[in-house]
């Protein structure tokens, strides 16, 4: 995460075959919004919503859309592909249940030859995959770091907990501690946290988040506009935070060795670079 880069917090889904459903998440304040074209659309309504994406994207939207295509290695996904990948408003593709790294590598072989000739770094459309199995889990640094056209991982929990048959959200927390490392260490923003599914269970959201920030996750997906200030809130700085943050600043500024604040607090150039952090994502970077 630089000082220049956009740092979105909120994603919000909206099903590609409703467009009406679609510009409502456009005007939302979403920082991303992810048209759907599978698990919320129907079998019978796949063609038009990957019609009605693909008309979308003719002109760069007001935000920035990711499309979450059909199943990778199914029998939609190179229809979706052609669909979409080619169109200038596009920001970026959603993978679903990834569980290799071959996959990927395929999708970005796939939209580089749907949009020409790759650029010099050989990248095509911004890919982000969706862990979804107990085996993408245990492969999670291998698919994090497959292609240079991959910019995340994030984890699908409601496919993830019915694999693995846990009954507590607790059950969760190794999986998803596992796939923030792996994303950092592929040099990777940390992942957005997976949807929370009760739209009305605010103050559950809001717990939620914060256990998710405790573990390293940077925003989250949402499934209705009502949930976004929540995400935003807990994932950006708190007052003390930034006070907290500016302080350490101005006594690195002042001596760059390591160093005691006189609250007693040590600092060192590993806490001196999580202020600077904790400022960037305070101007959204």
């Amino acid at each position: 995460m630089t000082a220049t880069a956009f740092c979105p917090l909120t994603w919000l889904y909206a099903p590609g075959d409703r467009p009406h459903v679609v510009a409502k998440a456009l005007a939302s304040g979403a920082d991303v919004v992810v048209v759907d074209l599978e698990d919320a659309v129907a079998p019978d309504r796949k063609e038009y919503a990957r019609a009605a994406t693909a008309e979308l994207l003719t002109e760069p939207p007001p935000v920035p859309v990711h499309v979450r295509i059909n199943a990778v290695d199914g029998p939609l996904a190179a229809a979706d592909l052609a669909a979409v990948a080619p169109r200038p408003g596009l920001a970026g593709l959603r993978l679903p249940k990834v569980t290799c790294a071959g996959q990927v590598a395929r999708v970005a072989a796939r939209t580089e030859t749907v949009q020409g000739p790759p650029p010099a770094d050989g990248s095509g459309p911004p890919l982000y995959a969706l862990l979804e199995t107990a085996l993408a889990i245990e492969r999670a640094y291998a698919i994090a770091s497959a292609h240079p056209s991959l910019c995340g991982v994030s984890i699908g929990e409601a496919d993830l907990r019915a694999d693995l048959g846990v009954r507590q959200d607790s059950g969760l927390d190794w999986c998803r501690a596992r796939v923030v490392v792996a994303a950092r260490a592929a040099g990777l923003a940390p992942p957005a946290q997976s949807v929370h599914p009760d739209i009305r269970d605010l103050e559950g959201l809001a717990a939620s988040c914060a256990h998710g920030r405790a573990l390293g996750f940077l925003g989250r997906a949402a499934i209705h506009p009502r949930q976004l200030p929540i995400i935003e809130r807990a994932y950006l700085p708190t007052d003390r935070e930034l006070e907290e943050a500016e302080t350490v600043i101005k006594a690195a500024t002042a001596d760059r060795g390591a160093q005691a604040l006189p609250d007693g607090r040590f600092i060192d150039a590993a806490v001196v670079a999580a202020a600077r952090r904790t400022l960037a994502l305070a101007r959204r970077c």
